[in-house]
């Protein structure tokens, strides 16, 4: 032994940590009390002797073990305390602590005896039942090497550890044993079924404690007020634990795979009665969760680390790309090379067939007659101003200010400003699955009939699926990996609730979370991605708030609504997809408000309120409202359907079909009767988008194909490759009100024949060719078009053009087509380049139906009065919604449509998001 009174300086430190490198535990400890000095040098042997004496105990496994052993823990040493203040839990029977039995107590431990069962020198128990009957509270059971069975059910009647001998594997138990004693622990052993039951351990009130243990093809099952705690164990071969009603139980770094059933299944809500060991096991979840939050900045280090190593191949490559703003970076590249190919007369190249060629084949004949013009944009003494409209904060926002965008909250902020996903987060308890691995089976954790339980800092790999939450159950989900899923991730059935919160879910076959019947979780602060299809699904009347994630790279949809779903999707970042950011479809509804870099495909008749988004660099559309009934064919309500595939098949009796765990709910009477409960609340009829960004786009910002009224209300809309908003069809009235097409490449707003519309208190400003095409009826009241490089306005069916203030670069200011009936009345024509001969308003003579009235053009006196005034610039800064927008998505009032299908063109730029194809 080290003299204590010897001082640390006398010898080289190298020196004297070889000297305690021999040292056992005690003797270390020991030498930790003598001085700061010497505790400071014990502690600085973590990665030598600790890391030692941690892999030497046969009562655990490597601290990373099973999800990365590769990997060294943060503290050799801390493990090591922890997995020996774990192992006395057992043993703190706090029921029989009373003062009259103190003594007896202390010297029933003191002087607890050793039974050996098996070959030993010195005799001992042949069989495992002759030692447990000879057994007092408190003693130990060693087993020596070797296969122990019983034919008959054991049971443990008396507090008693069970110990194997050598390495894991060398002690088997072909044992079911039923604990009737208030507390035991098992350590070393592997459990497989007797030949009578595949339950190898079953208990209903007392505490087990389960240390280093391997199961093989057989059940675990405890049973309210009974708990378990187990600890480095595997379950392998179709393994499982079955939890009843538990208060609490801690499965802590444990592996389940080859099942082919749920791995962990938790039913029953939590009885009220407490055995003895609760108290123990809430402080030590406690300590656990204050562990996870403080070591949580270490392991997202690793994390992006290991992900390479787990994800598929062909997520590899989207795993660089994690953040908004990295992908943003990324592009600016592109963005030169978008200004270049403006300047052109081609819009994309190889765009040939998508819709908005369609507007390219009636390019202005006027534009062709004005080549003299092509330099009067260098002469800038004749252009108006408009740079101070109401929208002018969003006309250039700068890729590498994040202020200009949504910000991501962590989960802290978050639960601080929702009481109720702070108040789930602290109440849900039961079953407690911590640092496991589960891979490779069918399922992983099943909740269901109000069961409960937490699973943080699991990794979830190849299964079916990994977590399914059904019949109002309540889970907490932090931190977890979920990926290779065959089926979806994460389901929730039947009024469901959860909080899932700062997960990594990703490359899973069908969506990451799939929501419905009821199911309302909060989704915060997740990374969902690489998925081949979608990242969230809501349907079936599911519900959710879906605040504050990164859903990128996911081949279809990255947030998917339909068949009444109703969630509140806000303050995500959606970006990088394959398909649109957030598809509404087939009765889809919610409120959608803050999300940043997504397209967005609506179905009209889902009458959503989409408000307050970021919807940027996009394959193809920023915003697109489809509408195309086919009366010849529908599809069925209880599947939606995608790529030609209807998912409800699936459900129905597919490969994965989850009938027997209690789903049987019709979806007609689901949709029903959720119809009814939304009928007698305040019934929305117009689709509303309002105070939305939609810039930067592949072809147009906002894309309207519809049969149902929309109201498009300040947004603003620049910088697409397209037009700024193209209207193909509106059977109903479409307005546009307050809003700014800005620098968009091709029309600021282009309107198809046969489509009513109204545009109203809109700034039109510097688009590549028209600023207002419109062959359809109805209204061009109050609008600002300026600096466009073509006619400002030009018309050709039977509108109405009053009040506006135009000036074209070339061209016409307003230009009339033969057959227009109308009225062209009180307009504003300024003056665009002063060798401009062109009348500021051209019409057909011979067309005696268009009333042409009181429009006035000016031309500048001075450089100082030449500016919009009195209004200034469009849109003004306020709110012009006729209805202001529900705060609730369960207001809204729909009914069902036909089916309806849309199609998707080809030709645009990589790395972006283009739309779900529903056929």
């Amino acid at each position: 032994m080290v003299h204590t009174d010897m001082e640390v300086g006398s010898l080289p430190v190298e020196l004297w940590r070889l000297i305690l490198a021999y040292l056992p535990l005690p003797d270390l400890g020991r030498c930790c009390l003598v001085c700061r000095a010497w505790r400071e040098l014990i502690l600085s042997l973590d990665s030598t002797r600790w890391r030692q004496l941690c892999l030497g105990c046969t009562e655990c496994r490597h601290p990373n073990w099973p999800r990365r052993p590769h990997l060294p823990p943060p503290s050799w040493r801390e493990a090591l305390r922890q997995h020996s203040l774990s192992s006395r839990t057992w043993t703190q029977n706090g029921s029989e602590l009373h003062s009259s039995a103190c003594l007896h107590l202390f010297r029933r431990r003191k002087d607890r005896r050793v039974w050996h069962v098996g070959t030993v020198a010195g005799g001992g128990y042949e069989t495992l039942r002759g030692a447990l009957a000879a057994a007092g509270p408190y003693d130990k059971v060693v087993l020596h090497a070797g296969v122990y069975e019983e034919q008959v059910e054991v049971a443990l009647k008396v507090p008693v550890e069970i110990v194997g001998v050598g390495k894991l594997g060398d002690v088997s138990l072909l044992v079911c044993f039923d604990q009737q004693c208030p507390t035991a622990r098992l350590c070393n052993l592997v459990f497989m079924p007797a030949w009578f039951s595949p339950v190898v351990y079953k208990t209903s009130s007392g505490h087990v404690q389960l240390d280093n243990c391997n199961f093989e093809g057989c059940q675990l099952h405890i049973r309210g007020p009974g708990t378990c705690q187990a600890r480095f164990c595997s379950f392998a071969q179709g393994s499982s634990a079955h939890f009843l009603g538990v208060a609490i139980s801690l499965m802590d770094s444990c592996e389940f795979s080859g099942g082919d059933s749920a791995s962990v299944t938790v039913e029953g809500a939590p009885v009220s009665e407490r055995n003895w060991a609760y108290k123990h096991l809430v402080a030590l979840a406690k300590t656990f969760t204050v562990m996870n939050n403080n070591a949580s900045t270490e392991r997202s280090k690793h994390e992006a680390k290991d992900s390479s190593e787990t994800d598929s191949p062909g997520d590899t490559t989207l795993e660089v790309v994690n953040t908004m703003e990295d992908w943003n970076k990324q592009e600016v590249d592109w963005e030169t090379n978008w200004t270049k190919l403006k300047k052109g007369d081609n819009l994309i190249p190889g765009q040939d067939g998508t819709v908005i060629d369609e507007d390219g084949m009636e390019t202005s004949s006027e534009s062709s007659e004005e080549e003299e013009e092509k330099d009067s944009e260098k002469n800038t003494a004749f252009k108006l101003s408009y740079e101070q409209h109401g929208l002018a904060h969003l006309s250039k926002p700068r890729l590498h200010d994040s202020s200009a965008f949504p910000e991501l909250l962590n989960l802290s902020r978050e639960l601080q400003r929702d009481a109720e996903a702070r108040e789930l987060a602290a109440s849900v308890q039961g079953c407690l699955l911590r640092h496991c691995l589960l891979r490779d089976g069918k399922g992983g954790v099943h909740l269901c009939n109000h069961g409960q339980a937490r699973l943080e800092g699991n990794v979830f790999r190849g299964l079916n699926y990994a977590v399914r939450c059904i019949q109002n159950a309540k889970m907490v989900m932090l931190r977890n990996e979920v990926c290779g899923c065959k089926a979806s991730g994460v389901f929730l059935r039947l009024s469901a609730q959860g909080l899932i919160a700062e997960n990594n879910i990703h490359s899973n076959g069908e969506a990451g979370l799939d929501i419905r019947k009821g199911a309302n979780p909060f989704i915060l602060c997740n990374r969902i991605h690489s998925g081949l299809r979608s990242g969230i699904v809501v349907l079936g009347n599911g519900r959710g708030s879906i605040r504050s994630n990164q859903i990128y790279g996911n081949k279809e949809a990255g947030v998917y609504i339909l068949f009444n779903g109703n969630p509140v999707v806000s303050g995500n970042h959606i970006f990088q997809g394959l398909a649109a950011g957030i598809a509404v479809n087939e009765n889809g509804r919610g409120l959608i408000t803050g999300n940043r870099g997504c397209g967005v495909w609506v179905m009209s008749s889902s009458l959503p309120q989409l408000i307050g988004n970021y919807i940027t660099h996009n394959r193809m559309y920023g915003l697109a409202v489809f509408c195309r009934k086919d009366a010849e064919s529908t599809v069925s309500r209880d599947g939606y359907r995608e790529r030609g595939v209807v998912v409800g098949e699936r459900d129905r009796g597919g490969p994965e079909n989850f009938n027997e765990e209690g789903e049987l709910m019709a979806w007609e009477s689901d949709i029903d009767s959720e119809e009814e409960r939304f009928s007698s609340r305040r019934p929305i009829t117009v689709a509303l988008v309002e105070n939305n960004c939609m810039s930067h786009n592949g072809v147009v910002g906002v894309y309207v194909k519809s049969s149902e009224p929309l109201n498009v209300v300040a947004n603003m809309v620049n910088n697409n490759r397209g037009a700024g908003v193209s209207i193909i069809q509106s059977a109903q009235l479409t307005r546009l009100v307050g809003n700014c097409m800005l620098g968009n490449g091709w029309m600021g707003v282009t309107v198809d024949r046969e489509c009513r519309v109204e545009l109203r208190g809109n700034g039109v400003y510097s688009n590549g060719c028209h600023g207002v095409c419109f062959r359809g009826d109805g209204l061009i009241v109050e609008n600002d078009v300026v600096g466009n490089n073509s006619v400002g306005i030009r018309v050709m069916d039977n509108t109405d053009v009053l009040r506006n203030r135009v000036q074209a670069v070339r061209g016409y200011g307003i230009s009339v087509k033969e057959r227009v009936r109308g009225v062209v009345q009180e307009n504003l024509v300024y003056q665009g380049h002063p060798t401009n001969t062109k009348a500021p308003i051209r019409t057909n003579p011979r067309n005696q139906e268009c009333v042409v009235l009181n429009n006035s053009l000016l031309t500048p006196r001075s450089q100082i009065l030449w500016a919009l005034e009195n209004p200034p610039p469009r849109p003004h800064n306020t709110n012009l919604s006729s209805s202001p927008p529900s705060t609730n998505p369960a207001h809204l009032a729909i009914t069902m449509t036909n089916r309806i299908t849309a199609s998707v063109e080809s030709g645009c730029h990589n790395n972006g998001s283009i739309f779900c194809s529903i056929l």
